[in-house]
C-alpha cells in the first residue's frame, strides 16, 4: 500500500525512496525526520510500514502490574515511585502479600504478570527468586514477565552472579521474559546528568544479550521527553537496532513519554501530542527489524493512542489493572483499562483488535 506523498523536499523524498526499497534509515536521516515539522507525511510513512509488517492488526494482553517492593537504591532525577527503607510510604511484600492482593483483582483472563520495583539492598537475591516462585506456584498458567534490564544488573551486584546466573535462576522458578524499563535513554552523558546510578549503557544491553541467547524474548523502552537531544533518541533506536540485528530477541520497541513529578504540572511541563506521535512513528521507520512498536496508554492517554495505531504502532498494550510508576510521576491517564475499552479503542482507529499472550502468538481475533 503506497502513500499520497510524494514529498518536495528532496530528503523527505530519499527517505520515503529508502523505506520503499528497504533501505535502512541512518542517524542523519532519523534526525531529519524529528526536526521536521512535515508529521503527516512521517506518520503516513510510518502506517505504510506497519501495514506492511502487521497489515491492520493491532495487538493487546490481559495482564496485570505488579510491584513487589518500592523501596530502592538508586536516585533517578525523574523517579517519584522510589522510597527509602522506612520512609513514609515505602513498602517491600512478601509472595504470600502479593498473592493475597493479585487475588482481589484477578479474573481468569488473565495472562501475564507485569512485574517491576525498586532495587532494594535490605533483601537478598532469594526474596527476587522467591517472589516469582509464590506466584508461579499460585498461578502457572500466567505468564511471569518480570524485571528489568537494571533489576537484573542489581540482583548481579548483590549475589555475585554472573547476568547468565541470574537469569538461570530465575528462569527455574517461573521467568520468561524481561520487561522493557531501565533504558532510559541509552547515553552515558544522559545518565550521568538525570542520575541514573543504575545498569550503565553497556550494562542494559549486555543484559538483554544474554537473555537473548538463553531463548528469552524481551522488551525494550526509550524514556524521551527530558533533557536529551534528537540524536540521543535516535542513537538509542540504533543501539537497540544494532542488539535485534545479532540477537533478534526484542518483541516490541516502547517508546515512553516523560511524565511530570508533579500531577498537577501544566501542558508546558508535558511532551506535546505533537512530539508523541513523531516518536512513535520514527521509532517504525527507524527500527526495521523489530515487529512491533507500542503506544503506551498509560504515559500519552488512549484518544492519542487511538491516532498513534495510525502512525506506525501495532500494540496498544494491556489491561494493566492499577498502574503505579507512571501515575507516581505525574501521568493523568487510567491506571488501567477494560477488555471492552481496548477493544472500543482499536477498532475507533479502524484496526482489528487481537488480544495475544506475551510472546505475540494469537489468542482472538476481533474481526
Amino acid at each position: 500500500m503506497n502513500i499520497a506523498i510524494p514529498s518536495h523536499n528532496k530528503q523527505m523524498q530519499s527517505i520515503i525512496d529508502k523505506v520503499r526499497n528497504g533501505e535502512r534509515l541512518t542517524l542523519e536521516d532519523g534526525v531529519f525526520l524529528y526536526q521536521s515539522d512535515d508529521l503527516l507525511t512521517i506518520g503516513q510513512l510510518a502506517n505504510e510500514v506497519n501495514l506492511r509488517k502487521n497489515g491492520k492488526k493491532v495487538y493487546f494482553i490481559e495482564n496485570m502490574s505488579l510491584y513487589f517492593t518500592n523501596v530502592c537504591e538508586a536516585h533517578c532525577a525523574f523517579c517519584n515511585f522510589r522510597r527509602d527503607e522506612g520512609a513514609p510510604g515505602a513498602y517491600t511484600l512478601s509472595g504470600q502479600e502479593m498473592i493475597e492482593y493479585v487475588e482481589q483483582h484477578f479474573h481468569p483472563g488473565v495472562r501475564e504478570f507485569h512485574i517491576v520495583g525498586g532495587h532494594n539492598p535490605h533483601v537478598p537475591f532469594q526474596y527476587y527468586v522467591d517472589s516469582l516462585k509464590a506466584l508461579n506456584e499460585r498461578f502457572p498458567e500466567v505468564t511471569l514477565k518480570a524485571y528489568t534490564a537494571a533489576e537484573i544488573d542489581f540482583f548481579s551486584r548483590i549475589s555475585g552472579l554472573s547476568y547468565k546466573e541470574v537469569l538461570e535462576e530465575l528462569m527455574k522458578v517461573g521467568l520468561k521474559s524481561l520487561t522493557g524499563g531501565g533504558a532510559e535513554i541509552l547515553s552515558d552523558h544522559y545518565r550521568k546528568k538525570m542520575r541514573v546510578d543504575k545498569a550503565d549503557v553497556s550494562q542494559y544491553l549486555e543484559v538483554h544479550r544474554t537473555a537473548h541467547n538463553l531463548g528469552l524474548r524481551t522488551h525494550t523502552t526509550m524514556l524521551y521527553g527530558s533533557i536529551e537531544s534528537h540524536e540521543d533518541r535516535v542513537r538509542h533506536m540504533m543501539q537497540i537496532r544494532d542488539l535485534q540485528d545479532e540477537t533478534n530477541g526484542f518483541q516490541v520497541f516502547i517508546p515512553l513519554s516523560m511524565q511530570p513529578i508533579n500531577p498537577k504540572a501544566g501542558i508546558r511541563r508535558r511532551n506535546s501530542a505533537y512530539e508523541d506521535l513523531k516518536t512513535i512513528a520514527i521509532s517504525r521507520l527507524m527500527l526495521d527489524n523489530i515487529q512491533h512498536i507500542k503506544a503506551y496508554f498509560i504515559n500519552i492517554g488512549t484518544q492519542l493512542t487511538q491516532v498513534a495505531l495510525t502512525m506506525g504502532a501495532s500494540d496498544a498494550h494491556g489491561t494493566i489493572v492499577k498502574e503505579k510508576i507512571s501515575h507516581a510521576a505525574g501521568a493523568l491517564t487510567p491506571e488501567g483499562i477494560t477488555r471492552e475499552d481496548l477493544l472500543w479503542l482499536i477498532r475507533g482507529a479502524g484496526r482489528i483488535p487481537v488480544e495475544r499472550d506475551t510472546f505475540y502468538n494469537e489468542i482472538k481475533v476481533y474481526e
